[in-house]
């Protein structure tokens, strides 16, 4: 009897679990860097390669990084909002151009627009293996002290941007630094 009983009970876990999978939300993952310190970078500027930036260089303002590539088609979805929220100066935004060709990236802003203050070239993904990126376009929010405070997944949308990060931003900007 218990020879048919265990597997059936094996079997009856695992589609436990993966129902329990199933209903996840996989844009809701937590990020580990949330309250501590920004990965450091130190990296090139698409459009002036011998000039770099680092994340010593946003210190005393708050501040965004939007992972993005050319090839990425979530990324063409999100750059219209990027683009319009970038307009209201309420942040700098940076972009981190991920496992990009430099030339094609330099194209597709000259396609869509450019709202950032400047893009990062990260040719080999390094600096993005060290922010955990897992996938591209993903958003964080870093405040004055260079702390992580939120990382978006996925798409920035009009409704992420208005219920998310303006009141964050805005609360982040009313703190001392």
């Amino acid at each position: 009897m218990i020879r048919y009983l265990l597997p059936l009970g094996i079997f009856i876990v695992i589609v436990g679990f993966l129902f329990v999978g199933l209903g996840l939300d996989p844009k809701k993952v937590p990020s580990p860097f949330i309250g501590k310190p920004a990965p450091e970078f130190n990296l090139p500027k698409l459009y002036k390669p011998e000039e770099r930036v680092t994340t010593a260089d946003m210190k005393g303002q708050v501040w965004l990084l939007n992972v993005w590539a050319s090839w990425c088609v979530s990324c063409r979805a999100e750059h219209e909002v990027v683009t319009r929220f970038a307009k209201t100066g309420l942040a700098p935004i940076y972009g981190l151009n991920y496992k990009d060709e430099p030339e094609d990236a330099k194209a597709w802003l000259r396609a869509l627009g450019n709202p950032y203050v400047a893009s990062l070239v990260d040719y080999d993904g390094n600096a993005g293996i060290d922010w955990g990126v897992y996938g591209v376009p993903e958003t964080f929010v870093m405040d004055k002290k260079g702390i992580v405070r939120d990382k978006v997944i996925g798409p920035v949308t009009e409704e992420i941007v208005q219920e998310r990060l303006i009141p964050l931003i805005e609360k982040l900007q009313a703190e001392k630094g």
